[in-house]
């Protein structure tokens, strides 16, 4: 990757734009599919996956788990280990890698001895004592060495006895993904009950559900609350194609309904499960022409403008940071509900986009889980990232309409598209200057 710049970016206002963007491979399949691949049985080979900074920091966890993985151009090989990772001679680094930090924790009691799962010190605030406590149900030896319910957590190996056990799936989707991933090699069947039969973003666990199904394992739904996984049918090593990246889409796509004109994203699977899709309907009803076609999905900002919109986003919260710049250039308010959980992500992202917002002129406002935002005059501003990539691309798209926007920190946008300001400036280089 190329070195991550740190002083600010600024980004000039566009005309309307003509341009067609191909985005990253899927953050969500590639860390799923390499940590399969390390679990399986033979050499996978799996194709167009991410580059970046969650990418790598799974790769070179499961290297020191013992697994082979050798790079070749879009190809990653990896030789997994048969459901037993080998002991690492230190803890596990996942650095502020949610997907590699909770899928390790669950996988990593299936190993030969103890590993520990830390990361940096954002990782340290970021709790995981639920997927802890429904771990140790299923009999495997986890134990929290952090503060507050918050990694390093200590796991004993040893594997994984399975049965039955409810999980608090509230706060995230991926305690439940970390343990279905884990979940063909215990001794037993696995059956998880949510708590109160709340689940959190659902479509992350379904597409959890359809990954492991296409190496072999068997899992499914009991009902509407509650899973089951197979114990003794394990993944087998196969070729895997990953698919662009929905979260990576929705930038493009809200540029054009900021800056006006068309935006195709090029390299979009059929029937695709990645829920952050949906952002071509919410982008419809704010007032966007959408087009679909093979591989491909298009979106024109309509000269009529942008209305506000409320809008139950707990299927698919990393759009809500972009659809929130976007409410900026809208007539009305909007409100954007049901994403607590965005408190828990690579920072307090309601709290920065009320921060952030409020800069720009917005009468933003955030509660426990929801941001209503009441556009107001704009105005030019330093936009800070928190570290965050999701925040540093979301904010770039206002300076597509407000002078004197500069994102600071542009380089953490490393952690999944690492060359988004060079596609950033290549859709821009198809607009009209005004």
């Amino acid at each position: 990757m190329s070195p991550r710049p740190s002083t600010p970016r600024e980004i000039s206002p566009s005309g309307a734009l003509n341009a067609v963007v191909r985005v990253p491979g899927s953050k969500s399949l590639t860390n799923r599919a390499y940590l399969i691949a390390g679990l399986a049985n033979g050499t996978s080979e799996v194709t167009g996956g991410l580059v970046g900074d969650d990418s790598e920091a799974m790769i070179g966890a499961l290297r020191r788990l013992g697994c082979r993985v050798e790079e070749d151009s879009d190809a990653l090989r990896i030789t997994g280990r048969g459901g037993a990772f080998s002991r690492p001679d230190g803890p596990l680094d996942l650095r502020n890698s949610g997907t590699s930090a909770r899928f390790l924790t669950a996988a990593a009691c299936l190993g030969e001895g103890p590993v520990v799962i830390d990361g940096n010190a954002r990782m340290r605030e970021r709790p995981i004592g639920d997927l802890v406590d429904a771990l140790t149900k299923l009999g495997a030896e986890a134990e929290i060495v952090g503060r507050d319910g918050c990694p390093p957590v200590r796991l004993a190996g040893g594997g994984m006895r399975g049965g039955e056990a409810g999980i608090d799936a509230s706060a995230s989707s991926q305690y439940v993904s970390a343990i279905l991933l884990a979940a063909p090699y215990a001794k037993s069947d696995v059956a998880l009950c949510f708590e109160n039969g709340v689940l959190v973003s659902r479509p992350y666990v379904d597409l959890t559900l359809d990954i492991m199904r296409r190496f072999g394992a068997d899992a499914e739904w009991i009902d509407e609350s509650s899973l089951r996984v197979t114990s003794g049918q394990p993944y087998r090593a196969r070729a895997y194609a990953v698919e662009a990246d929905a979260s990576a889409a929705v930038y493009p796509f809200c540029a054009a309904a900021i800056a006006g004109g068309r935006v195709r994203v090029e390299g979009i699977a059929k029937g695709s499960l990645q829920s952050d899709f949906r952002i071509l309907e919410l982008l419809e009803r704010m007032g966007c022409r959408v087009a679909r076609g093979a591989g491909w999905a298009e979106v024109e900002g309509t000269p009529a403008g942008l209305s506000g919109i409320d809008v139950d986003m707990n299927d698919l919260p990393d759009a809500a940071l972009a659809l929130a710049v976007v409410a900026l250039f809208a007539t009305g308010p909007t409100r954007l509900r049901n994403i607590w959980n965005l408190r828990i992500k690579e920072t307090d992202r309601l709290a920065a986009l009320e921060t952030e917002l409020r800069k720009l002129g917005a009468d933003a406002r955030a509660d426990r889980d929801s941001l209503s935002i009441a556009p107001g005059p704009h105005r030019a501003a330093t936009i800070d990232t928190y570290d965050d990539h999701r925040l540093a691309m979301s904010f770039s798209l206002a300076g597509l309409r407000i002078p004197g926007v500069a994102i600071d920190d542009p380089g953490c946008v490393a952690k999944t598209w690492p060359d988004y300001w060079a596609a950033f400036d290549a859709m821009l280089a198809t607009g009209s200057r005004s």
